[in-house]
């Protein structure tokens, strides 16, 4: 491996950690910064250059592992007999609409909907989704994910269904969703993430089965330098945002997101 391209992964690795979990779609930024910038497809190939980026988001999803260790250790062996606690059963309900639609739209969405003119749709809608949410936000917020209820859950579910669209961002998505049923903004955050893990680990599983044929030993040394960059970059962008969310909330995330489509919008048009 090059210096050049070691640096370009570790920038791929970066950019994938930094914004995989905020609500500002990876996916913008991973198109306008690779096919801008780094264009991973000339070193690595196509087929390879889409394997790595899954691979890095695995190291994005050991960052939330991480992060909320001990509430991934209270979910997997919880007590029976706790009550008013988050539980396994909250995390399904909440997975179940974007698995299903996910499972029977996985074609459509990967040769139709992966363009740049559909992912500023998704940053523009997903910016005026935030907007609302933050305009119509209940006044008493739950504080803790703790006194979710399954109604609560399924809710955010279905609007995690959006984040199938390139651009609209998962994040984004449920976390809006949570404000509007009714969760605090930090609240909304923690349940985002805790969902991510398993629909995300589900989601990368396939894809790398899928691209079994693109592993090579050539390809080991990026696969290995990516994943550490987006677990490093995604463990600081994780604990700064969970500081942040409550402050500065979700519009400002959806400004920025504008903005990233009028950049966008200048640059390939």
């Amino acid at each position: 491996m090059e210096l050049i391209e070691f640096l370009k992964v570790v920038l791929l690795g970066m950019f994938e950690g930094l914004t995989e979990f905020a609500p500002i779609s990876s996916t913008g930024h991973m198109i306008l910064v690779d096919e801008m910038w780094l264009h991973s497809d000339d070193f690595l190939g196509r087929q390879a250059a889409n394997t790595f980026k899954i691979v890095i988001q695995l190291g994005s999803i050991l960052a939330v592992v991480v992060v909320f260790h001990e509430r991934f250790r209270d979910l997997l062996l919880r007590n029976p007999g706790k009550q008013e606690r988050l539980s396994m059963n909250h995390i399904l309900i909440g997975l179940l609409p974007a698995t299903l639609i996910g499972f029977l739209l996985e074609d459509y969405i990967d040769n139709y909907l992966f363009t740049i003119q559909t992912v500023m749709v998704g940053l523009v809608i997903g910016a005026l989704l935030m907007i609302v949410a933050d305009l119509r936000k209940p006044k008493d917020s739950l504080r803790t994910i703790d006194q979710l209820t399954y109604r609560q859950a399924f809710t955010i579910g279905l609007f995690q269904c959006l984040s199938l669209w390139p651009g609209f961002s998962r994040s984004g998505a449920t976390i809006s969703a949570g404000v509007l049923v009714g969760l605090s903004h930090r609240a909304a955050a923690d349940f985002t993430f805790i969902m991510a893990v398993p629909i995300m680990i589900g989601a990368s599983t396939l894809s790398l089965i899928k691209n079994m044929t693109s592993f090579t030993t050539d390809l080991f040394p990026f696969l290995t330098v990516g994943f550490f960059s987006a677990f490093i970059f995604a463990l600081l962008s994780i604990q700064f945002f969970l500081h942040l969310i409550n402050r500065v909330r979700l519009i400002p995330f959806a400004v920025y997101r504008l903005l990233l489509t009028l950049v966008i919008y200048l640059v390939y048009f």
